[in-house]
């Protein structure tokens, strides 16, 4: 379903060419998942940007699908992330003048794709049926991120990007969410690509990639 080939990108510095991905190749089937490990500063962010379409490469191919993103305008892109990607970061990005109710509506209801019969399931499977009338700043962390997990994918994606989204939680909170992302995902099509620091959380997906030097060791099985 992910078809990444000979990517690469380099960004310009006071000290000249920074090249921070060389080559990489990678693939998602549907309905799988993998993590994607790497030390600080190794790429893995621009990778997942990359592959979301908020960045373009500099050679190579990303295809998702049957979409192939550098054939694509900025205008496409960004119908195309409305419609078929969910993304959930390590920072929550709620929205806070909007109620838990409407937030985990918002990008359902962009995409043209709000179903209330989906979005009431999810309600119930991440327990937030009793939060739906409050603002995000009356929520716990480990609450924030459900929603958010909610939010992205309320609109049915084909393909969820995930950077670092248990990452600010503690350890129990941390377990709770990952639990309840893996278990709606086993009822969906829906892919998962997470960029994650912790072998714990990384365990838990089907493949294991190390990003190293710009480029990808072989999958692995988790």
């Amino acid at each position: 379903m992910l078809d990444v080939q000979g990517v690469f990108k380099r960004y310009a510095t006071p000290q000249g060419p920074l090249a921070v991905l060389q080559g990489v190749d990678l693939h998602l089937g549907q309905g799988s998942s993998l993590a994607l490990m790497g030390e600080s500063g190794s790429g893995k962010s621009t990778l997942l940007h990359l592959i979301a379409g908020l960045d373009r490469v500099d050679a190579g191919s990303i295809r998702i699908g049957r979409q192939h993103l550098q054939q694509m305008s900025e205008a496409q892109l960004a119908n195309w992330r409305r419609t078929e990607v969910g993304l959930v970061f390590q920072q929550f990005n709620l929205i806070s003048s909007l109620r838990v109710e409407d937030n985990l509506g918002f990008q359902a209801r962009l995409a043209g794709r709000f179903d209330p019969l989906w979005q009431a399931r999810l309600v119930e499977r991440l327990g937030l049926g009793d939060l739906l009338r409050r603002y995000p700043e009356q929520l716990s962390g480990g609450q924030q991120q459900r929603v958010a997990l909610g939010r992205a994918l309320a609109s049915k994606p084909r393909l969820l990007l995930a950077d670092e989204p248990t990452g600010s939680l503690d350890e129990a909170s941390s377990d709770e969410v990952l639990k309840l992302l893996l278990e709606l995902l086993a009822d969906s099509p829906t892919s998962l690509l997470m960029v994650t620091h912790s072998q714990r959380v990384a365990s838990r997906l089907q493949q294991i990639v190390v990003l190293q030097h710009g480029r990808l060791a072989d999958p692995v099985e988790a």
